[in-house]
């Protein structure tokens, strides 16, 4: 039986998931049917469409994306202080911009008195919505299931375009979140459907890319603030320079065909976190392979199942170091 994702999510432990979903019955999300001829590509632009859009509705933020053929990697923050300080109109506009709401939930947005019992069900309401709003599982329904419901249309058929769940990992530390974004950054790479890192479209190494040409960083994307921000909670604990310049030596070396090395300021960020380059390399290359449920290193598992409420045996087949 599948594990309950309330058994898998912990934010006390971390605010940072890596999340899949992947089609179902061969249907393609995005590419080209060798078979058919037939091109999806367009529906990389729905799904990206759809994340950006999200991300501007939900208490979660997004550090990494890559829409791939037949699956979608994401990894997301979730921002639980953003939404405890929203007003609860705030929470009420916010969830009707993806859920038409009802006459009482525009009546209370609109400041309209309202008697105590229809306040007692927008207080209800309110409390259900702020929790959905911080919630990894309704952000992958608020993204799946449209995206479904368009594919089907095109393709003229019923039934499941996903598999029944969404695969997550919950990531204790930054060095699980640096490879995992590396590895869902390098994803069109090591598939070949991308020569370099700015090449791969609908991904969110292009966007920074792109940004960064400008001196900027993507305002869709949660930012780096760089090693010195670490009173800083709203972003990630790296420089944004030095990741990019990560990300395109890594890519360059999982290239076969292409020369690449570990260039110094990668040794450096590598060194500073204690991650030996063979190890990078295979993290960020088979990176759902190595790691399953959690992964960070063995006192973070260790609090990580225990708030889990597992035993550590129970919960060994699930959380992995990364490090000894």
């Amino acid at each position: 039986m599948p594990t309950p994702r309330k058994a898998l999510v912990s934010l006390e432990d971390t605010p940072f998931y890596h999340c899949i979903s992947r089609c179902v019955r061969k249907a393609f999300l995005c590419g080209v049917d060798k078979h058919t001829g037939q091109s999806y590509e367009h529906r990389r632009d729905w799904v990206e469409s759809r994340l950006l859009q999200l991300a501007e509705v939900f208490a979660i933020d997004i550090c990494a994306f890559a829409v791939m053929s037949n699956h979608l990697h994401l990894v997301l923050r979730v921002d639980a202080e953003l939404v405890k300080s929203w007003s609860d109109i705030e929470v009420i506009r916010q969830w009707q911009k993806l859920f038409k709401g009802d006459s009482l939930n525009h009546d209370f947005v609109k400041g309209q008195p309202l008697e105590s019992y229809q306040q007692t069900i927008i207080n209800k309401r309110v409390r259900e919505y702020r929790l959905r709003l911080m919630d990894i599982s309704w952000f992958m329904r608020a993204l799946n299931e449209p995206i479904a419901r368009k594919a089907n249309a095109e393709d003229k058929c019923k039934g499941r375009f996903w598999e029944g769940r969404f695969k997550s990992q919950a990531l204790l530390d930054e060095v699980a979140v640096l490879a995992c974004m590396a590895y869902v950054d390098l994803n069109p790479i090591r598939a070949k459907m991308a020569d370099s890192p700015e090449a791969s479209d609908f991904t969110s190494i292009q966007l920074r890319i792109k940004a960064a040409l400008n001196g900027e960083q993507p305002g869709s994307l949660l930012p780096f603030v760089g090693n010195e921000h670490h009173e800083m909670s709203k972003g990630l604990m790296f420089n944004a320079k030095d990741y990019l310049q990560l990300i395109d030596d890594t890519g360059r070396i999982q290239r076969h065909d292409k020369r690449g090395a570990i260039s110094h300021s990668s040794e450096q960020l590598l060194y500073r976190l204690n991650i030996p380059t063979e190890n990078w390399l295979k993290m960020t290359a088979e990176f759902t392979k190595i790691f399953k449920g959690a992964v960070g290193n063995t006192q973070e598992l260790t609090t990580y199942c225990e708030h889990l409420e597992r035993k550590r045996r129970q919960g060994a087949a699930n959380c992995h170091r990364w490090l000894d």
